[in-house]
């Protein structure tokens, strides 16, 4: 008998040949799933880790074919829900050619959802411009996108080093774990309204869920338990466990669930709210927008989510009954007997995206290495409106 082999509804795009090459031939030895091997572009030659090369060379030079690529994609789609693209901050390509497609998949599809989901740099310095790339993606997709998923790279190690026990830590080991995490979320689920219904448009719910506002468009992902094969064989939980790490890890803005500050509370009913503190210093408590918790596995239909709806939680302007959903799936996760999942639209990243706004600031200041973006067409001014756009989300977070 001949089994048919999904094919991935995916266009991929990389300036280099050997990633693209090596994602085709891993998908296809798994025997489960493979790519459309027409559905990928590539070049020969990378952005030099200069968005502007990026941005501003290789995304128009190749718009045409790209943009024919997702075109036939979309034209396979009974009904297409949005985009949903993957791409790093730190580098040329993902990041300028990113932002890039990202508004071209805008001007094409006004009405359909974009989310991005972006790799925030490791805070030791990947690439020595990788402060200015950051900066500069983030205002250009704060402009054409629906919503940004960002998973840190710093986080992900450490759960790759802490809970999955890996001693030496590879790139297929970090995007495992990211791999998990978004499976979690975009698996099918059913949403708890009034009455339970199965998700037909993941990309429009999620956004109905976690962006009532387009001034908040940051989305950050926990999933819990994470550990190795070997662990989990011996391991048993209880929903009343998971959801408690849940929220503590929302509240004391936790990336896992080894090390919460258990100390870190929100205010009680009556008491002040005492004064936020400025960015750069460290946060006591996360205030949310919204959150959303998924829940996958046995007995999920019982399980309490009181805790989650505290308006302490939750910024004053919108009510605790629209600020949190919850979507539940009976069948278990990845061999996880039980898990759960919470994306948020909080403050979580405030210190971060502060942080590296303050060193490409720093870096911009004394013109350090300007003149390699300004010979592709970025201009001084085209900085100063990204710091701007970006000083103002910084703003608008902090003052929640």
């Amino acid at each position: 008998m001949c089994f048919k082999v999904p094919v991935a509804r995916a266009v991929l795009v990389d300036m280099e040949p050997k990633v693209i090459s090596q994602t085709l031939s891993m998908a296809a030895k798994s025997g489960h799933w493979k790519y459309d091997h027409q559905s990928h572009f590539c070049q020969k030659q990378g952005s030099g880790n200069n968005w502007a090369n990026g941005y501003s060379v290789h995304g128009p030079r190749y718009r045409e074919v790209i943009m024919n690529l997702v075109q036939k994609e979309a034209e396979k789609c009974d009904r297409l829900s949005g985009f949903f693209t993957v791409m790093s901050l730190a580098g040329g390509t993902g990041s300028g050619m990113g932002a890039f497609v990202t508004q071209c998949l805008r001007d094409a599809f006004p009405t359909s959802f974009i989310l991005n989901q972006v790799i925030w740099p490791y805070g030791t310095g990947e690439v020595i411009v990788q402060n200015y790339n950051s900066v500069l993606t983030l205002s250009h997709l704060y402009q054409s996108s629906d919503a940004l998923l960002v998973h840190e790279n710093d986080a992900i190690h450490k759960i790759c080093a802490q809970l999955m026990n890996i001693k030496k830590i590879s790139f297929r080991d970090v995007n495992q774990v990211i791999a998990h995490q978004l499976g979690s979320v975009f698996q099918p689920t059913y949403s708890s309204g009034g009455a339970s219904r199965y998700s037909r448009s993941p990309l429009g719910d999620l956004m109905e869920s976690l962006v009532p506002h387009p001034e908040f468009k940051m989305l950050g992902l926990r999933n819990i338990p994470q550990m190795s094969e070997n662990s989990l064989a011996y391991s048993t939980f209880t929903w009343p466990g998971l959801i408690k790490h849940l929220r503590q890890m929302l509240i004391a803005n936790a990336k896992m669930e080894e090390g919460i500050d258990w100390q870190v509370r929100p205010p009680l009913p009556g008491n002040p709210v005492p004064p936020k503190a400025s960015p750069n210093k460290a946060l006591h408590f996360n205030t949310s927008i919204a959150n959303l918790v998924v829940l996958r596995g046995k007995d999920v239909q019982s399980v309490d989510l009181g805790g989650f709806k505290d308006p302490a939680l939750y910024t004053s302007w919108l009510s605790p009954q629209d600020a949190f959903n919850v979507w539940k799936m009976p069948r278990a996760f990845n061999k996880y007997e039980k898990s759960a999942t919470l994306v948020s639209n909080s403050q979580f990243l405030l210190k971060l995206m502060d942080n590296i706004v303050g060193k490409a600031w720093n870096m911009f200041a004394s013109k350090a290495y300007v003149h390699q973006y300004t010979k592709f067409g970025i201009e001084e001014e085209d900085f100063l409106d990204c710091f701007t756009t970006l000083e103002q989300v910084i703003s608008s977070y902090a003052s929640l």
